[in-house]
């Protein structure tokens, strides 16, 4: 008996930490006052009981033709039908009590903050080349954590720094943002911009980039206003060109993204990614939160270049016409006139006052990508050989070729996971089959499928195979 009293009084203190939620309108009752108390656990807030029950002393007989007058009248009147009540609400639809603040207490301290040479120290271990975006990034965010620790401290406000991240892909720019909050330990939601449609269509809403950052702080409001949002393929919304139809995916997302970036209070879904979901709202205000976007701009090279033509003329001075064809460097000359002319309203572009270029990957820089960082590659399927009890090398003129076929796919770091997949497909494949091999070297001319891995038995015994 004292065994499920104990269960009990579990079960009783879990529901006291969640609100009460009107069955009907789905609002909690922080927002509608105390809740009315049902069979089967249901709770109805006073106004719609009392819409209720407004509705049913308006009818006499309650015929179907008296019912579907009044249904007319009150569009959005709800009756409760009793053969609805399910036995139990379901919990994905309860939202946990917010906790009474009995001092104001700060959510970040500026000496808790990391300065901006740890945090680019931190994204060295991690992310190979790009030292100027990880520069840029980390003061930016080192100044918007200062900017949420101080608050309103004194009369002068410090204004927030949206950044937006403008590289090839495949050169790193998810990857950045997402060691970069791992490092800060902060809420991070990471948004696709190809999804979002204007208010009304088929898609996910503006909000629903909020709502993911609700549900990756665990639905607590106060820790989501202080996250981190990255908006991926936000050259996607671009304005488009030549249409004669409605731009629902264009230039109208990019106008409802204006008052998100800026500051604003949004009410946005508890679970789920639209309004129209039978859930409790929550309202969280972004005014905190630091909003990262990145984009490939394909074809924003041919803009900068045509731009820089411009200057081209007849004479001895004159710039060649093809001056800027291999120029890697191409976009770091990119300027707000060229991203306006890619198809970025003006009124976007000024809320995101950070604009910074990620470099082309090179062939040393892949190399680099292969071996160096914390979970390199390599060093990835060196543990999965290690747990048979085998090593695993790279010759250096191997790691070469690698780089060479990665740079011909022109995907970046992506196409390097690729290439080594199809090369440790066999190794992979073959090495459980004989518990005499200890170490299996990779050669350049396996890779090039003129020659065999260099492979060493237990005994040092070196074989070719």
């Amino acid at each position: 008996m004292s065994e499920e009293k104990d269960s009990l009084l579990e079960e009783e203190k879990k529901d006291d930490e969640y609100e009460k939620i009107c069955y009907i309108c789905h609002r909690p009752e922080s927002k509608t006052g105390k809740m009315i108390e049902l069979m089967n656990q249901i709770t109805v807030c006073p106004d719609c009981l009392q819409k209720s029950f407004d509705s049913m002393s308006q009818m006499d007989t309650g015929s179907y033709q008296e019912l579907m007058e009044l249904s007319k009248k009150f569009p959005n009147m709800q009756m409760i039908h009793l053969s609805d009540i399910p036995e139990e609400i379901p919990k994905r639809q309860r939202i946990k009590k917010r906790k009474e603040k009995k001092e104001p207490q700060k959510a970040f301290d500026i000496k808790s903050i990391p300065a901006p040479h740890k945090i680019k120290a931190g994204l060295d271990e991690y992310v190979i080349g790009q030292e100027y975006a990880k520069k840029v990034i980390s003061v930016g965010v080192y100044n918007h954590y200062k900017r949420v620790a101080t608050g309103t401290m004194d009369e002068i406000e410090i204004e927030k720094s949206n950044m937006l991240m403008i590289g090839p892909t495949g050169c790193g720019k998810t990857y950045l943002v997402k060691t970069l909050a791992k490092l800060l330990d902060v809420p991070l939601a990471i948004a696709d911009a190809t999804s979002l449609t204007e208010a009304g269509y088929i898609g996910d809403d503006i909000e629903s980039v909020v709502s993911k950052l609700l549900a990756a702080a665990d639905n607590d409001v106060e820790r989501a206003e202080q996250g981190i949002i990255f908006i991926d393929e936000i050259d996607k919304i671009a304005k488009k060109k030549n249409t004669n139809q409605r731009d629902v995916s264009g230039e109208a997302v990019q106008q409802g993204m204006l008052k998100l970036l800026e500051g604003s209070d949004v009410e946005v879904p508890v679970g789920a990614n639209s309004k129209n979901a039978m859930v409790p709202l929550e309202t969280v205000n972004t005014r905190n939160i630091l909003f990262i976007c990145g984009g490939a701009f394909p074809g924003l090279e041919d803009i900068i270049k045509e731009r820089l033509n411009k200057q081209a003329s007849i004479g001895f001075r004159a710039d060649l016409r093809d001056k800027y064809d291999n120029d890697p460097t191409i976009l770091e000359k990119v300027t707000n006139e060229d991203i306006r002319s890619f198809g970025m309203i003006p009124e976007f572009i000024g809320r995101l006052p950070i604009i910074f270029t990620m470099q082309g990957l090179t062939k040393e820089m892949l190399v680099k990508i292969l071996k160096e960082p914390k979970n390199a590659i390599l060093k990835q399927y060196q543990k999965l050989l290690a747990l048979d009890e085998v090593q695993l090398e790279f010759d250096e003129d191997a790691l070469d070729v690698i780089a060479e076929r990665a740079l011909e796919k022109k995907t970046g770091a992506r196409a390097l996971r690729a290439i080594i997949e199809e090369i440790m497909l066999d190794i992979m494949y073959e090495i459980p089959k004989d518990d005499n091999i200890g170490k299996v070297t990779i050669t350049r001319e396996y890779i090039e499928h003129t020659g065999g891995p260099q492979i060493t038995l237990r005994g040092d015994l070196v074989v070719y195979g």
